[in-house]
């Protein structure tokens, strides 16, 4: 994979970090792009927001920002926990059938305000019960099982797959992801094709919904401390979703939609390499010359900047 990002310190290239980047047209075709953006990847939470698409084609029938935090990966803060417990009241269900892992909150404030409550891990706090809470509303709704409802062969998720297989315009290899649900697989080309469909779908879709939602509610998508609210902010109108091992996606109001993938999976280049890609896609936002600094003795002595 090609350099995106370099870690400087005191005049010295100290790292550097690899991985892909594309920009897509409204009609998917690669406008942009650096590395190959053939390399297949799990996308990990970028899927989300093709994963509410197909629960809404089955009848969630959830919008504005209870429809976001299904798109969501959560900072566990007190307007996310309620939210995720109205779905569950839609459902007729308790937490307890919730099937993700028990966790501490995404967000550091958050985890320590837990701890000072004397309060541990539970599954309501993982990033992901917005999804899980959504599948098991989904299920109750079409009289599916939801003890099952994590299963690839369960038609929960083979809905799920076929829609995302759609979007992306190929196959899905099937994984399992952090919180358990199957995770799926794309190349960095298709999943930034998957989010200009999604961008460019007409209105009254519910492609269309799943964006306005995110848009709309970007605080419910991710958190209120989190680089992924400060970029949906900066750029009116853009679609904002990050993923574990250092992925996100951006869809544009224009149409174009962006995907980046960091090869080490390490965050703290993701959002300087975004920033850069925006940028040479003519986006103009103070935050997008921000770059982060590195630190010597309390000083700042280098940063992390874009290598392209």
């Amino acid at each position: 994979m090609d350099v995106l990002a370099e870690v400087t310190r005191s005049g010295l290239v100290e790292s550097r970090h690899r991985g892909v980047a594309a920009l897509v047209g409204p009609d998917g075709e690669v406008a942009w792009s650096i590395g190959d953006v053939s390399t297949v990847i799990f996308p990990r939470s970028a899927n989300k927001p093709f994963q509410a698409v197909g629960m809404l084609r089955c009848g969630l029938g959830l919008d504005g920002s209870a429809l976001a935090l299904v798109a969501a990966s959560h900072s566990a803060e007190p307007f996310h926990l309620e939210g995720v417990r109205a779905i569950l009241a839609a459902a007729g269900l308790q937490e307890s059938a919730l099937q993700t892992p028990s966790s501490y909150p995404l967000d550091p404030h958050e985890h320590a305000a837990v701890l000072r409550a004397g309060q541990g891990r539970a599954p309501i706090r993982m990033d992901c019960s917005g999804k899980h809470a959504a599948m098991l509303l989904t299920c109750v709704r079409n009289g599916w099982d939801t003890a099952t409802y994590l299963r690839p062969d369960h038609p929960l998720q083979e809905a799920v797959t076929s829609t995302f297989a759609e979007l992306v315009g190929a196959p899905a290899v099937v994984g399992v992801d952090g919180c358990g649900a199957p995770l799926l697989a794309s190349t960095v080309g298709g999943l930034a094709a998957g989010v200009a469909r999604l961008m460019a779908a007409p209105g009254g879709s519910s492609e269309q919904a799943v964006v306005q939602a995110m848009v709309d509610h970007p605080e419910q998508v991710s958190g209120t401390r989190r680089p992924d609210l400060a970029l949906a902010r900066a750029v009116p109108g853009a679609l904002v979703k990050s993923g574990a091992e250092s992925v996100v996606v951006v869809g544009l109001p224009d149409g174009r939609a962006l995907a980046v993938k960091v090869e080490d999976g390490s965050d703290r280049a993701l959002f300087v390499v975004a920033h850069r890609a925006l940028e040479l896609a003519g986006i103009e936002a103070p935050l997008l010359s921000d770059r982060p600094e590195v630190l010597g003795g309390g000083r700042p002595v280098g940063e992390i900047r874009p290598a392209f």
